[in-house]
């Protein structure tokens, strides 16, 4: 059997959903009923990084609701059996292994960690017959919260930390000079999801700026531009979902010919965008958390 390049395949994956007008994690569900949730294993542990956005496009492309993904094994384990004739979808998991270092000194028992990315072939809930029903319980639907200001939500931006200053300014951006987000009004947007997947998206970039994650700098070249934008659009993906609320973007052609270029030339890079996305919404989350535990003291 021919060895998988993985990173080809996930790459290759993305370009054509991408390419096609659907990237996964603009709309990774189908249809009006079902809601937007993360990826979850058999045992509802949730998938992260670059595994979210590869079964988020299968589930696009297949028609999955089911949150629950599984091996064949897994789903024998569990009482259930893979529907026959189904294909199953390329989950990435990383490992490690020890090597001798060939450049340790004379004498010295040096070695060295090397990281790898293997596959799983993984099945959706919805490809599996038997299984316990809470494995096909369908996610809630994002709300629709029309042109009102949400206090959970106003709640978990404020306890971000980020200085988040509103203008009569029609334009929504993070400054890293004066290291604020500026949103224009509320009032303003078609509905509150957008205003909302709007500050994820500058939250996703305050967060990465220099007093913090420091992954994005000030002055960057077109390349790392296009880069830290695919970040943002994914974290605030990730962030959306996370809090119930439907994304929404307004990919402009310039971004999306960047972004194609940049991830044909480079494999690696939906892997570090997913990987930078998913740290950024790690640290969102430590931030409200201690923010929280403050309030509550």
């Amino acid at each position: 059997m021919a060895k998988v390049d993985i990173k080809q395949h996930v790459t290759d994956t993305i370009v054509a959903q991408i390419e096609a007008g659907t990237p996964p994690w603009r709309k990774p569900w189908t249809g009006d009923a079902a809601g937007a949730c993360f990826p979850l294993r058999h045992n509802g542990e949730q998938y992260k990084g670059i595994n979210i956005l590869m079964l988020w496009a299968t589930a696009h492309v297949k028609g999955y609701n089911s949150a629950r993904w599984m091996t064949f094994k897994q789903a024998l384990e569990l009482g259930g059996c893979v529907e026959k004739g189904q294909r199953a979808t390329k989950s990435v998991f990383y490992g490690s292994l020890e090597r001798k270092d060939e450049n340790a000194a004379e004498g010295e028992e040096g070695k060295r960690k090397i990281r790898f990315a293997k596959t799983n072939n993984v099945f959706n809930a919805d490809q599996i017959d038997g299984l316990p029903e809470e494995y096909y319980v369908r996610p809630e639907p994002p709300r629709d919260l029309g042109t009102v200001e949400d206090p959970a939500l106003e709640a978990f931006f404020e306890a971000s930390g980020a200085e988040i200053v509103t203008s009569d300014k029609p334009q929504a951006y993070y400054s890293p000079a004066k290291d604020h987000i500026h949103m224009p009004p509320i009032q303003t947007f078609y509905d509150a999801s957008g205003y909302y997947a709007t500050k994820a998206h500058e939250l996703t970039h305050w967060v990465c700026g220099e007093p913090r994650l420091a992954t994005q700098k000030a002055n960057v070249t077109k390349k790392e531009y296009a880069f830290d934008e695919l970040v943002a659009e994914i974290g605030a993906c990730f962030l959306c979902v996370q809090l119930g609320v439907e994304p929404q973007f307004d990919q402009s052609a310039a971004y999306i010919e960047k972004w194609l270029e940049a991830l044909k030339s480079d494999k690696d890079m939906i892997f570090k965008a997913a990987a930078e996305a998913q740290k950024a919404l790690d640290y969102i989350n430590d931030l409200v958390s201690k923010s929280e535990r403050r309030a509550a003291a």
